[in-house]
């Protein structure tokens, strides 16, 4: 099912999502300094199937490997028309995958993932440490390793932790701050 969304109106939501619960919630410690510095680009791809969101994907990539950090540090590729179920999406991560070492970028980039069911392997779905990555849309965030790498010399915590600390964090949240922050969550019709 295709969204009835303007591409702003998603660029906006995806906004929202990443300045309120990434940064707000410091769930990414190095979040903020890109997204304050204009080097974040949301990217909304609007295609329907998976070789229109590979070819985005691709795309990406390449203005990602042809840019300079300084100018673009990362980018959220966001796919509101496909991948509505996380079982899908989950495996065309792996898909996703095989194109970044298809053209010689492992260890180079990385993509992370957030959905609005995203579920860890080990926990159920209605378990509140999902909420670290569920986002409005599903989203691929293509993910520069060097840029990991710097920004963790920085980091005045252990980097091991940040998993948990999110969990923790997450957890912690009232049923009012979770309404608030993942509106999407709560929607009386179900999403498709």
């Amino acid at each position: 099912m295709t969204t009835q969304l303007s591409v702003e109106d998603i660029e906006h939501v995806t906004t929202q999502w990443l300045e309120q619960v990434v940064i707000g919630l410091n769930l990414c410690p190095f979040a903020a300094k890109p997204q304050r510095n204009k080097q974040i680009k949301i990217e909304v791809c609007e295609g329907t199937d998976d070789q229109t969101v590979m070819d985005c994907l691709l795309a990406e990539l390449t203005l990602l490997d042809t840019s300079d950090a300084a100018e673009l540090e990362t980018t959220l590729v966001v796919t509101p028309n496909i991948f509505q179920d996380f079982d899908e999406y989950n495996q065309f991560l792996d898909v996703a995958d095989m194109l970044v070492d298809q053209f010689g970028w492992r260890g180079i980039y990385q993509i992370a993932s957030f959905h609005p069911d995203y579920c860890f392997a080990d926990v159920e779905p209605e378990d509140e440490s999902n909420l670290t990555n569920r986002s409005p849309y599903p989203v691929f965030h293509l993910i520069r390793e060097a840029s990991i790498e710097k920004a963790f010399k920085y980091y005045g915590g252990n980097a091991e932790d940040i998993p948990q600390i999110n969990i923790d964090r997450v957890c912690g949240l009232s049923e009012s701050e979770k309404k608030t922050l993942f509106p999407y969550l709560f929607r009386a019709t179900p999403r498709n």
